[in-house]
């Protein structure tokens, strides 16, 4: 049978169409579950351990290591402004898997507010660091995210995730009281930084968690917020899947002030 040229040149378009997905996603595909795999154990969970309470963990956010391995990245928002003055009450960061993790104390030792980082130290032996990426990023691509979406109800176990740089837009992190509007910070919602908005779910346990290649792992990103509907108990049962992360150069920039 012959087929009309208009036709053949349309299915033949189709097909090349096709045969280019397949080559440029395959490979990213086939690689990132051996990714996750080395990603994992630089994943921690941060938040607060008290021994008389009920629970006595309470995750407020997910952290991932990086530099010597005994720095954690996080959101701002993560590390409480201050930490109760009971003194069986202490910051943080878990490590492991399952419902017996490793509990070390965390201190920080650095914050961008303007940019919602928190910069960690934690004691014992040091974890695989992530490596923090220098590539440009475009809308358009496919990234990861592994964290601790839903906290620690049933012990750690890090959730993956992945979406598509749908947009790189700017964005202005919100004050959480009152008393954080300065000048400086009113300034800053006229003039805010731009982010990555992906079309992915992420959930408030989240916040923290590091955005990466598919195909090597570099971090490109850190997430921070998701558009929430209506309320914030929308954001467990009827997430947006509008996710925003901060660019990973300024927490290059973070790590860069530290000695």
């Amino acid at each position: 049978m012959v087929f009309p040229v208009k036709t053949t040149g349309s299915f033949f378009f189709r097909m090349f169409g096709v045969y280019l997905l397949l080559t440029f996603s395959f490979p990213a595909l086939a690689a990132l579950p051996e990714v996750i795999s080395q990603i994992k154990p630089s994943i921690v969970g941060v938040g607060t351990y008290q021994k008389l309470a009920t629970p006595r963990a309470s995750l407020t956010g997910t952290g991932f290591a990086i530099g010597d391995g005994s720095l954690i990245a996080t959101n701002n928002h993560v590390v409480p402004a201050t930490i109760a003055a009971n003194k069986n009450t202490a910051f943080v960061v878990f490590v492991g898997t399952g419902n017996t993790p490793d509990i070390r104390p965390a201190h920080l030792v650095a914050r961008d507010t303007e940019h919602d980082l928190a910069l960690l130290r934690i004691s014992g032996p040091p974890l695989p660091p992530l490596r923090l990426s220098a590539r440009q990023v475009r809308e358009g691509e496919m990234y990861s995210f592994t964290g601790f979406p839903i906290g620690a109800i049933l012990g750690l176990y890090p959730v993956t995730h992945r979406g598509m740089v749908s947009s790189i837009t700017p964005i202005a992190i919100p004050a959480r009281t009152a008393k954080e509007l300065s000048v400086s910070r009113l300034k800053h919602l006229k003039n805010p930084f731009f982010v990555y908005q992906l079309d992915a779910t992420a959930y408030p346990g989240n916040s923290g968690s590091p955005v990466y290649s598919q195909d090597n792992g570099e971090v490109i990103a850190i997430i921070n917020k998701v558009l929430v509907q209506n309320s914030k108990e929308n954001a467990l049962t009827h997430p947006s899947a509008i996710t925003y992360a901060v660019p990973v150069r300024h927490l290059s920039q973070l790590l860069a002030t530290q000695p």
